[in-house]
């Protein structure tokens, strides 16, 4: 399908900060030489979804209900394929799948096809993530081949979650040296004591903060790799 024919819905919001990166992704991912070569893309950017970590660890508010909602506006606004810029929300991917009749691209489907590609001979990859996409498998069920690891409770909960939702998290508004300070002592630990050969950003908020040059393995982060297969590139 070309950029003439397929048009990108956006199911966003989850947080607003990661769908605006995302949308400078797949801008960023398209080769043009002129704005009309440039995909179309239909955001909805819906940050009232309830909190996925609370529902899937804690009994909170389902984020589904808004999510379908939010899917069939972009249905009904004339997109041709969805894509979610947040990694734990795909614990209700399938869910959100069967309630519109488009595609909805799976982010970690087409992470692990990338892994597969781009690192066959890598064995244990670390993955910084929210507690609820660490504790729901959604890693573990879509890499083959390859252990993954991630931070132990203490890290976990002190530095990964703390880098995203705390005080002076991403999810404030804070991209500055706190949140990647966290998250890069986290990285290195994965790195040197349980030997990751390569981080996955397995939270849109982590590469937000977190980058390639930042750490002494490869970076990877699944939006991009998303980017670059809705787009062609």
């Amino acid at each position: 399908m070309t950029a003439d024919e397929k048009i990108i819905g956006v199911l966003g919001g989850m947080g607003p900060l990661a769908t605006a990166s995302f949308y400078t992704k797949l801008i960023e991912e398209t080769e043009v030489t002129k704005d009309q070569d440039h995909y179309r893309v239909i955001i909805d950017s819906n940050p009232k979804i309830p909190d996925r970590t609370k529902a899937i660890l804690y009994g909170g508010d389902s984020p589904v209900d808004e999510m379908i909602k939010t899917a069939r506006n972009l249905e009904k606004s004339g997109a041709s394929i969805l894509v979610m810029p947040c990694i734990t929300a795909h614990y209700f991917h399938d869910e959100i799948q069967k309630q519109i009749s488009i595609p909805f691209y799976h982010v970690l489907k087409g992470l692990s096809d990338f892994l597969d590609s781009h690192y066959p001979s890598v064995k244990r990859i670390g993955v910084l993530s929210t507690t609820a996409t660490r504790d729901s498998n959604l890693f573990q069920s879509f890499i083959e081949h390859k252990d993954v690891l991630f931070p132990d409770d203490a890290d976990q909960e002190g530095k990964v979650m703390e880098a995203i939702f705390g005080a002076n998290g991403v999810k404030r508004g804070n991209k500055g040296d706190y949140p990647k300070r966290l998250l890069k002592e986290a990285a290195d630990t994965l790195i040197h004591e349980k030997h990751c050969e390569l981080i996955i950003g397995g939270c849109t908020e982590v590469e937000l903060v977190l980058k390639s040059e930042d750490i002494q393995v490869p970076f990877i982060d699944p939006m991009t790799i998303a980017a670059q297969n809705l787009t062609g590139a």
